[in-house]
């Protein structure tokens, strides 16, 4: 019997790999001849790097990077072999000219330097972090040799429209006295009358995994969507897009690029950093999950596999027309495997023939003791479950 283990990560307890790792070792106890592939998924933010990496027999280099809110962090890109990735995947990053196959593209992720997770939640404020430290892994890659760049923008912190990423690279912001503002980060935006400079490197092409439709501004933009999940007070939502718009147009008139940017469909990823690396950069937008699917090789996978078993944190309604774990389950019920998912919580309901859901924490198990017996309770659930 070979078995697929595609799992995302349980936010706040496992990682990706972690949990890959904790239903294979309740397998084996259940059925040790069985055939294993392990097959961690991404998403753009924690792993992104280092299961994309890890996949394609790349190196993994960490640099001291500015956290987001300037406390010094480790943060590691990827550097993979051209001729390692998927010709699939190769074909959707859609670079302007064909890499050879020694050259190397490097994968970096925002959350490593930018991300929500690096800040305890009384830190988590859109108006004070920056994405300054993923520009430094940007030129650090850039610096290493790298041909192109990746890059997976989940999990971020900010909302800064990249302009830290940018002033790492090479921008400069003023007052309108001619004082250079740094970083810029938006409680510093209202004395920002000026950019300067230009991108100090000669960056290769950047392409940036992003699953997000959202545009730049309005209700649907980078503030109103996502600001309140990073710390936005619902009183500032206004401001902040009030705020975005002019620090748009004053990038775009730099850039020399139609503002109409800010309207492309996921240019409020990231709180905008896309719509930043797109105007200034000229970076492109890519179908996150279809790359990541095409890289890690996994409809083969899938479709290799007499039982596909996946799963994350929490496993609902929405869960199974969505991307990650409810994408694999439904490619799996199409080939007509049977599809287990393990998750901390689950409220989807689904009765389709071949589906099994699993809840993984034990009835009354508080929640702070569930995340940190998540990978036991995972194991448990798997060996249980056969």
């Amino acid at each position: 019997m070979r078995v697929l283990l595609a799992f995302d990560k349980f936010k706040d307890s496992l990682t990706a790999p972690l949990a890959c790792a904790a239903a294979a070792d309740g397998l084996r106890r259940a059925r040790p001849d069985w055939q294993l592939d392990s097959c961690p998924l991404a998403d753009g933010g924690e792993g992104f790097a280092e299961i994309l990496t890890r996949s394609a027999e790349g190196t993994l280099s960490s640099i001291s990077a500015t956290g987001p809110r300037g406390t010094p962090v480790d943060a590691a890109f990827g550097l993979v072999s051209w001729k390692k990735i998927p010709a699939t995947a190769q074909a959707l990053l859609r670079l302007p000219a064909p890499l050879q196959p020694d050259d190397q593209v490097a994968v970096i992720e925002m959350a490593a330097a930018s991300g929500l997770a690096l800040l305890p939640s009384d830190q988590r404020d859109p108006w004070h972090t920056s994405t300054v430290g993923t520009g430094q892994l940007i030129a650090a890659a850039t610096d290493a040799g790298a041909a192109a760049i990746l890059l997976g923008v989940g999990g971020s912190a900010t909302s800064d429209l990249g302009l830290g990423a940018l002033a790492a690279l090479g921008l400069e912001f003023h007052s309108s006295t001619g004082e250079r503002i740094s970083p810029p980060i938006p409680a510093h935006w209202d004395r920002i009358e000026k950019i300067s400079g230009k991108l100090r490197r000669e960056l290769p092409p950047i392409r940036i995994a992003c699953d997000v439709s959202n545009p730049l501004l309005g209700p649907r933009g980078a503030a109103a969507i996502y600001g309140p999940q990073k710390g936005l007070a619902a009183s500032d939502v206004a401001k902040l897009d009030h705020a975005s718009a002019r620090l748009g147009l004053l990038l775009s008139e730099h850039s020399r690029q139609p503002d109409t940017l800010m309207d492309q469909t996921g240019a409020g990823a990231a709180g905008g950093i896309a719509f930043g690396l797109m105007s200034a950069a000229r970076a492109q937008l890519l179908p996150g999950f279809e790359l990541v699917s095409a890289w890690l090789d996994l409809e083969p996978r899938i479709a290799g596999a007499d039982i596909v078993v996946t799963g994350e944190g929490r496993f609902d309604a929405s869960s199974l027309s969505g991307k990650g774990p409810g994408a694999v389950a439904s490619r799996g019920l199409a080939l007509g495997r049977q599809v287990h998912v393990f998750a901390g919580q689950v409220t989807a309901i689904d009765d389709r023939p071949g589906l099994h859901l699993h809840a993984i924490t034990p009835p009354g198990q508080p929640l702070g003791e569930a995340l940190r017996h998540a990978a036991a309770n995972l194991a448990t659930a798997v060996e249980r479950a056969w």
